[in-house]
């Protein structure tokens, strides 16, 4: 549950900049893309993110297609449903917003499920930038771009 054990921190590089990663000592709770991690200073670690920063690496890589980690990402109900919802689709496939409403059960929530993912706090790992919009390529709270390389990523591999 989060906010019951201190957080540890971690860096990786990424192919735009150094991302941060967030977690207690059972689950990893955010990662920050590099505009949002330049402000975070690292004090300390531990094994959760420690591990998550290399699998991170390997990703980036190419090296790794799926990530083994305990999560726990602060959100609603709703937003969880998502979340967990998106770890289905699998390293180079991609689905729509619509699809994905239609997966959980919500085929009106089109929009709310686009929501969800702009507000998940553990991208890639959660990986929210393999769900286009029906006419392209939708938005993604790391920038377009940052999108963009993640699929070409996974599409090389």
């Amino acid at each position: 549950m989060q906010g019951t054990e201190p957080l540890g921190a971690a860096r990786v590089n990424s192919p735009w900049g150094t991302m941060v990663l967030l977690g207690t000592t059972t689950a990893i709770t955010q990662i920050l893309f590099p505009t949002e991690s330049k402000a975070c200073s690292i004090r300390a670690s531990n094994p959760i993110v420690l591990r998550a920063a290399q699998q991170l690496s390997e990703y980036f890589a190419g090296t790794r297609t799926t990530f083994t980690l305990p999560l726990d990402p602060a959100g609603t109900d709703f937003q969880k449903i998502v979340w967990n919802a998106i770890q289905c689709v699998p390293f180079g496939h991609t689905i729509t917003y619509g699809e994905l409403a239609h997966t959980i059960g919500r085929p009106r929530a089109s929009r709310a499920v686009g929501q969800a993912l702009g507000r998940n706090p553990i991208p890639i790992v959660v990986p929210c930038h393999r769900v286009l919009s029906h006419d392209g390529d939708g938005g993604y709270s790391g920038g377009i771009d940052s999108k963009r390389a993640l699929l070409q990523l996974e599409s090389a591999g």
